[in-house]
């Protein structure tokens, strides 16, 4: 475990750089072509395969951008590879219902992801998305839009509890194993990065580290985390949510890393 302090800049500031729209047509050019002659230099080998689904879908995607107005700030260049990787996750059926329970969550200043976590209506996310609000707007994949009220906040850990008034709707589990280890496990999280919504994505957890005015340790990540991902469920294999987005970090040893919030921080102080 990482004891060390670390006062770097950690809450969603340099995770993307802005790309103009040509530039943005280019990298997907760049995918195509690399597709094609990959493609061209195997079909002596294997047999001719179908123009891939991913790549007219993120080419849809650009023309959408063409048509209307370009995002303020886009994409980096990772950001190709995570819509590619999420859109090969949303065709998992576990994936797909867990993308069910994770909302994008709007406030007055701007918009997160939260996660529900029961039925009627419990929603957890990041008490900095929400900071300074009473209300706020919920939007549920297949159920809609709701009013959400803020009706517990957490600064010293980062979370927020909000309620919805709703019944049967889509959640999540929290893992209930509180002596839960980092041990290079592979998760899921799902949020809505870079105006984006309900994008899977997978990484690996790396280990713990305790970062300035903090008094508890939080995880580190191996995983292509954006602004927008805070509030995002970390899931494990079994389906259950171990911890919370919140930030990211640049690590001397791992290089740049997602960071989140322990689901148990969350279930102690319910308990």
């Amino acid at each position: 475990m990482n004891k060390g302090k670390d006062d770097r800049d950690i809450i969603d500031d340099d995770l993307y750089e802005e790309l103009d729209e040509e530039e943005l047509y280019e990298l997907v050019e760049q995918e195509r072509r690399r597709y094609i002659e990959k493609s061209q230099h195997e079909q002596h080998q294997k047999p001719k395969r179908p123009f891939p689904k991913w790549v007219a879908w993120l080419i849809a995607i650009v023309m959408l951008l063409n048509v209307g107005a370009l995002l303020p700030k886009t994409f980096s260049i990772p950001a190709i590879d995570f819509l590619i990787t999420s859109a090969q996750l949303s065709t998992q059926e576990n994936i797909q219902s867990y993308k069910e329970a994770v909302v994008v969550v709007e406030t007055d200043d701007g918009r997160g992801t939260g996660f529900s976590i029961t039925a009627d209506g419990t929603i957890l996310t990041n008490h900095h998305v929400v900071e300074g609000q009473k209300t706020v707007t919920v939007a549920f994949p297949e159920e809609g839009l709701f009013s959400g009220d803020v009706v517990k906040t957490y600064p010293d850990v980062d979370l927020a509890v909000l309620q919805v008034d709703g019944e049967n709707l889509s959640h999540l589990d929290l893992a209930t194993d509180k002596s839960w280890q980092p041990d290079k496990q592979q998760i899921y999280f799902i949020g809505n990065p870079l105006r984006f919504s309900g994008i899977a994505n997978k990484g690996t957890v790396l280990d713990y580290i305790t970062l300035e005015d903090w008094e508890k340790p939080v995880v580190m990540m191996e995983a292509p985390v954006y602004r927008g991902n805070s509030g995002s469920p970390v899931i494990n294999q079994n389906g259950d949510v171990i911890g919370v987005v919140f930030a990211t970090l640049k690590h001397d040893s791992y290089g740049k890393v997602g960071l989140f919030i322990p689901i148990n921080y969350y279930q102690d102080r319910m308990d």
